[in-house]
């Protein structure tokens, strides 16, 4: 989050910087170029930042011109000239993938998506080999899929893979948790239960307004008098009230990890307090190492999705410009993740992120 403010203190600094420039060559051009400057309209440029668009009210200038003496039966008119305030960019009708997308080196969090004129989504990627993706739930929101076996084909609102409508949308997607085999915890969708919601267990509860939170099913999630579109379930808390779980230390807690090594593929869902959605992921990563990066990003709580290396997988979409098929962009920098990229049918759930 730091990274952001930096970025938009950069902009103003290299605007003001511009403002200078002009102001002196003005001065040094001499008597006359000033009168010329005082007299006409002085043109403001638009500093426009990634993913963000901004419009200055146009300014308007009054002739100093002295209006001529006119007989007493005459009115006397004063000429104005109006400047036209440049065109506003056209706004896209899907989402657009800014050049952040496409770098693979560590870099604090900067901008990555934009919709409608607003940065939507941020990444990060650290030194350890985490990548960590930020969304804005002012401008999008989370749509849980079912697999083709996990939680079946059929007769869920969004299935195997998107199609339709979401797909125009479609910003983001990773991930879900663990098989339901495992008994770590429930899944619903739109009124449907695949597997009976539990207490206590960490929960990414999206509320029918769009809202997504995370927390403790039955204590903290879901409010009290908000309707529940969809929840998913997997082991207690990876982070909570802004510190990681007491067990980080214990490895068969968090999953059973192919060959048991300590470092797999690992992912996890997390919220900031002001309602940013964090998704983290990594090809080699203990379970410690995943609470520190989800900490770093400022993440009051966070439920740890699916992990092993196959089955870690997140991506952004290119949209090239309205026109042919979605290009995914894998994450997690050297995993091309699964077949398919949740544009053809997967085995397990996962979560797309879909502008508004």
């Amino acid at each position: 989050m730091a990274s952001q403010m930096t970025g938009v203190r950069s902009a103003g600094g290299l605007a003001g910087g511009a403002i200078a420039a002009l102001c002196i060559a003005a001065c040094a051009a001499g008597g006359g170029a000033t009168a010329a400057i005082r007299s006409a309209p002085t043109p403001l440029v638009d500093a426009t930042s990634a993913g963000a668009s901004t419009t200055p009210a146009a300014p308007t200038t009054t002739s100093n011109r002295r209006t001529a003496s006119v007989p007493a039966t005459s009115t006397a008119v004063t000429s104005q000239k109006v400047t036209t305030p440049p065109p506003k960019p056209a706004l896209s009708s899907y989402p657009r993938l800014l050049s952040g997308a496409l770098a693979s080196g560590p870099t604090g969090f900067v901008p990555v998506a934009s919709w409608q004129g607003q940065t939507a989504a941020w990444i990060a990627r650290s030194r350890s080999g985490v990548a960590l993706l930020s969304f804005n739930q002012g401008l999008v929101r989370l749509h849980l899929h079912s697999g083709t076996s996990d939680a079946g084909a059929s007769g869920w609102r969004f299935g195997p893979s998107v199609a339709g409508s979401e797909m125009r949308h479609l910003l983001a997607a990773f991930n879900g948790a663990f098989k339901f085999s495992t008994g770590s915890g429930g899944f619903m969708s739109y009124g449907r239960v695949a597997v009976a919601l539990r207490n206590g267990l960490g929960s990414v509860v999206t509320y029918s307004d769009g809202s997504t939170d995370i927390g403790p099913w039955g204590s903290e999630v879901p409010a009290r008098g908000r309707r529940v579109a969809s929840a998913r379930q997997n082991l207690p808390l990876l982070i909570d009230n802004r510190g990681g779980a007491s067990d980080l230390g214990c490895l068969s807690c968090w999953g059973a990890t192919l060959g048991g090594v300590v470092d797999p593929g690992r992912s996890a869902l997390g919220i900031t307090a002001d309602g940013r959605l964090i998704w983290a992921g990594g090809g080699h990563l203990a379970v410690s190492a995943l609470a520190d990066a989800l900490l770093g990003a400022r993440v009051v709580r966070a439920v740890q999705l699916d992990i092993n290396p196959y089955l870690v997988a997140g991506y952004l979409y290119g949209h090239r410009g309205g026109k042919g098929p979605l290009a995914p962009v894998a994450v997690v920098a050297g995993r091309s993740g699964i077949a398919g990229q949740y544009l053809a049918p997967w085995s397990r759930d996962f979560l797309t992120v879909v502008a508004r």
